[in-house]
């Protein structure tokens, strides 16, 4: 096993100042959770400024890697091999073992950086620069330094013990979920809730979810979209608390009741209030939401400005000025796309009126409201009290 640690790197956390611990100590669990979906044992450490996942078993390296990209807040993650020594024949010999067993084509360009920790120790960072790289050219004369553009760093940290590393995979970046609050997510079934979903738990908000069930005009499989969705999305979360809401007494009292041209506008600010009324519940700051500018006649600035009048809770729209391929490239990269695109229909697409209002004014909405007052403040306590909930682990 060459590598018996992972060194997690991380960027916007380092400037947290005082507040930096609590951001790192939500990244240790968040990776602990990730590994604990994996095969293998772990321990994490920090250490001034470093997080390191140490592995007490053997491992699935690409599992592993797997696992830490999706955990939000680191931004790299290299791959370490541990020397218990630190006496400086051992290192050497250790690192040019080290390039031996990672590259089998040695002819490309490096540097050596070194970070030495332990103030004791018998050389300087610039020396262990130095020193190293004439070790290695004298071991692998195919290799040539490049200080300025290298095609590979080698770095060297000396502490209680050796760490080599000079390989580096991606992470995710953002903050650590837990670090931002907590949010409602409107989640249907298309591909803009779930990439919303997403990129607001990038920011460090925890995601609870709510969708809008409309049986038999939506059908279990629908429903079922929804969870896979969630679960997909969880990969990144950790468990979504998912309230599945029947909204379907409420969608045809509307349809009933209000001009068709409003339905859409109506039936919206009808969700808002009954997601609201959840998300005060379960301590909720905000409301997230998928829509973009422009994308359907619900989301012109005059429609989103009379839906979000229905409540008071903040409203957040992660891809509110994203085009729709902007936001498909980001469900590509979630894994959300293909679960999206399949042909279930959400309550939303099964009542849209073929002509819908684009610029609703908020007296003429108010008005047609005013013929659901014998009912739908009862239909909605009854959807409320009748939610079904659903917690969805990471698929």
């Amino acid at each position: 096993m060459l590598y018996k640690a992972f060194l997690l790197k991380y960027a916007e956390i380092g400037i947290k100042g005082k507040n930096r611990y609590i951001f790192e100590n939500a990244l240790v669990k968040q990776a602990k959770d990730a590994l604990a979906r994996v095969d293998g044992s772990f321990s994490i450490t920090k250490e001034m400024g470093r997080i390191y996942v140490e592995a007490e078993s053997e491992y699935d390296y690409d599992e592993v890697i797997d696992a830490l990209q999706h955990v939000f807040g680191i931004v790299a993650i290299c791959p370490v091999k541990i020397v218990d020594s630190i006496e400086w024949d051992t290192v050497v010999a250790e690192t040019i073992s080290y390039i031996d067993k990672v590259y089998d084509n040695k002819d490309f360009s490096f540097k050596v950086a070194a970070k030495r920790a332990n103030k004791s120790y018998e050389r300087t960072s610039p020396e262990i620069c130095i020193d190293m790289g004439e070790q290695l050219l004298n071991a692998y004369p195919e290799m040539h330094v490049d200080i300025h553009n290298p095609e590979t760093v080698i770095t060297i940290e000396i502490r209680n013990k050796t760490y080599i590393y000079s390989t580096i995979e991606p992470g995710p970046g953002g903050l650590p979920v837990g670090t931002g609050g907590k949010a409602m997510v409107l989640l249907s079934g298309g591909i803009d809730s779930p990439v919303s979903s997403y990129m607001i738990a990038k920011r460090g908000v925890t995601v609870e979810a709510v969708y809008f069930h409309a049986p038999p005009y939506t059908s279990e499989r629908a429903k079922q979209k929804v969870v896979d969705l969630a679960a997909r999305v969880a990969r990144y979360t950790g468990t979504i608390r998912l309230h599945v809401i029947n909204f379907t007494d409420i969608q045809m009292y509307i349809y009933d009741k209000c001009p068709h041209d409003q339905l859409t506008i109506i039936m919206k600010r009808y969700m808002l209030k009954l997601a609201q009324a959840l998300a005060e519940k379960d301590g909720c700051q905000a409301l997230v939401t998928g829509e973009s500018i422009g994308q359907v006649a619900s989301q012109t600035l005059q429609s989103m400005a009379v839906i979000e009048d229905a409540c008071s809770m903040p409203i957040y729209r992660p891809v509110i000025a994203f085009d729709k391929q902007d936001i498909v490239d980001i469900a590509e990269k979630v894994g959300t796309y293909e679960i999206s695109i399949q042909p279930y229909e959400d309550c939303c697409t099964t009542f849209v009126a073929k002509h819908p209002v684009t610029k609703p004014t908020l007296t003429s909405i108010q008005k047609s409201e005013t013929h659901l007052v014998e009912k739908i403040d009862e239909m909605v306590q009854k959807a409320l009290d009748t939610v079904e909930i659903i917690e969805v682990e990471a698929d």
